[in-house]
């Protein structure tokens, strides 16, 4: 039987992630999820792309708060849904939105990277557009880099780590969703994903980028597993893993419960 074995959140884009039992999905994703992101001083978006160090800095919420702590970078906190920061327009990928700035977590940031950065704040009055070449009436998605949640599947997963030869942890690849119980590579015919009583659209799979050549608990880089995954995982010029999600409705989502999918016909020449 198919099961949601895993539920994470990422508050602030590109930093650790925070493991839940139970969460809330919200039209632009999981509740809380990349609702912060840091940011240069033109508003350009940053992320372990260029600070591969960010993959170190811990996050944690406790009730309204959030807080974030480095070894040797010490921490900081903030209202886990700040009010009344300075507008900042900002930039990820191809949209423009305005965000406001969370003082506290700015003069952290700017401290552990040793660069002028400003974090920012997504409020609930800014909506970003999702891919229009995808999107529905109602969709939109907050700091994540295009949709509002990702699936991946931990059969896959098992089988890229057997490919490679080595340990890969599930934190490469930063899901929001996890799924066991299914064949390797099974969520590539999906078009819906049932869980909960929710239905989300699968519009296509994930194209991965050299982040998850991280190592999450180092920061240090290398080659895989995108060598590997080039290597029989590439579509369009892309290497992809994982399923994007966009939800059609809002609901709350629970480790353990089932889940079921609607396949679609898999164009020629896929995979």
């Amino acid at each position: 039987m198919p099961t949601l074995s895993a539920i994470a959140i990422y508050p602030i884009k590109s930093c650790r992630g925070i493991a839940l039992t139970e969460a809330k999905v919200e039209r632009r994703g999981i509740a809380h999820d990349r609702r912060f992101m840091v940011v240069d001083a033109q508003g350009q978006f940053i992320t372990q792309r260029e600070e591969p160090r960010m993959a170190l800095v811990d996050v944690a919420i406790a009730v309204d708060v959030l807080r974030v702590s480095a070894e040797g970078g010490g921490s900081a906190e903030a209202a886990l849904e700040p009010e009344g920061g300075a507008k900042r327009g900002v930039r990820v990928w191809r949209s423009s939105v305005e965000a406001e700035e969370v003082p506290s977590l700015s003069a952290f940031f700017t401290s552990f990277l040793k660069r002028d950065v400003h974090v920012v704040f997504m409020p609930q009055s800014t909506q970003r557009e999702v891919n229009p070449n995808y999107a529905e009436a109602g969709d939109h998605v907050s700091f994540a880099d295009g949709y509002p949640l990702l699936l991946a599947s931990d059969a896959s997963r098992t089988d890229l780590e057997a490919r490679a030869g080595f340990s890969l942890s599930m934190k490469r690849f930063r899901p929001n969703l996890v799924v066991q119980g299914i064949a390797p590579w099974a969520e590539d015919a999906w078009s819906h994903v049932h869980v909960g009583g929710l239905t989300f659209r699968a519009p296509k799979p994930c194209a991965r980028c050299v982040m998850t050549t991280i190592d999450p608990e180092t920061a240090l880089g290398g080659k895989e597993p995108l060598k590997t995954l080039a290597a029989f995982r590439k579509q369009a010029g892309e290497v992809m893993f994982g399923v994007n999600l966009l939800p059609d409705s809002e609901g709350v989502l629970k480790v353990g419960m089932s889940m079921s999918f609607t396949e679609r016909q898999l164009p020629e020449g896929s995979f």
